[in-house]
């Protein structure tokens, strides 16, 4: 592969998200990575500079490496459609789907992908009614933050007003999910490729913010020691979710597997972590890719997306 071909590159991380730290981390990554093969890339931060600089500084194409709101939402792609220049990652209709777990949930339930039942909360939900409907325990989520940020699994009714107004503080729109007792399992996907299943054990009462970034204690296992023929159905059926949602390019497929062995799939991202502790990088490295492989793989599908025309199903 000719790295000339892609000409000069932004990688965009940072950004004014609740995940900014982690996007920092997770560019200076890829940044590394993409000179170390001879991209002529640098480094871009929407929340320092405006967007008009990747026309004046003449960029031939941009690495998302966003989390979370205006960079993982759909609004920077949408601004980078504007202005003719290709991006790593879904486009706008599939970023903007992935990001609200809320309208995520909706389109898998009408299209038959098993995933936890959910309630809308507000502040004037009955929670007590909420809890019996749903089961306890429970997960509250903000809708539309990434990295388990303003969630908090909720064991007594009780509780369910101040996990509510946690997630409210990062989010108007507030879920309450049905808690899955089982296995946590991660798909990532590369193009039309989902990589190898990684179970993921904590000791913490869920996969949590610190057990992602920052805990020592958290296991990732692969290959996850499922027989090959359940992990293969189980890769399809993460394929047919992420493609449901309009998503393209890469990205990862959360999901718990319970007791009997159905899985009921959470949410995707659709610019997944790319820090030592990342899961993407993980199973591309299992499949036998490097990490700077990995990077210029996700950058070549950068411009073989046709934005707007995105396979469903």
């Amino acid at each position: 592969m000719n790295t000339r071909e892609f000409g000069k590159v932004a990688v965009m991380m940072g950004g004014r998200s609740a995940e900014r730290a982690v996007s920092l981390k997770s560019g200076e990554g890829v940044l590394a990575a993409l000179k170390k093969k001879g991209v002529d890339a640098h480094a871009f931060d929407p929340n320092e500079r405006r967007l008009d600089a990747l026309i004046k500084e003449r960029f031939d194409r941009v690495f998302i490496a966003l989390h979370g709101r205006y960079g993982e939402d759909g609004t920077v792609q949408g601004a980078l459609e504007l202005i003719g220049v290709p991006y790593t990652g879904s486009g706008v209709l599939g970023s903007a789907l992935a990001m609200d777990k809320w309208r995520t949930k909706l389109v898998w339930q009408g299209s038959g992908i098993p995933t936890p039942h959910c309630e809308l909360l507000t502040r004037e939900s009955d929670m007590h009614a909420v809890a019996t409907r749903l089961g306890l325990p429970l997960m509250v989520k903000p809708a539309n933050e990434g990295s388990s940020i303003g969630m908090t699994k909720v064991k007594n009714t009780r509780d369910l007003p101040e996990a509510y107004a946690l997630a409210a503080n990062y989010d108007p729109v507030v879920i309450a999910e049905a808690f899955v007792d089982g296995v946590e399992l991660t798909v990532g996907v590369l193009g039309d490729m989902p990589l190898p299943l990684i179970e993921l054990e904590t000791p913490r009462e869920f996969y949590d913010y610190e057990a992602k970034y920052s805990a020592g204690d958290t296991r990732y296992i692969i290959p996850s020691g499922l027989p090959p023929d359940a992990e293969r159905i189980i890769q399809d059926e993460a394929l047919r979710a992420f493609r449901t949602l309009s998503c393209s390019g890469w990205g990862r497929v959360d999901l718990m597997l319970d007791r009997t062995g159905k899985p009921y799939f959470l949410e995707v991202n659709t610019s997944p972590g790319m820090t030592d502790h990342s899961l993407v990088p993980m199973a591309a490295r299992h499949a036998g890719l490097s990490f700077e492989d990995l990077c210029l793989r996700i950058l070549e599908l950068a411009r073989l997306e046709k934005r707007g025309g995105d396979r469903v199903g």
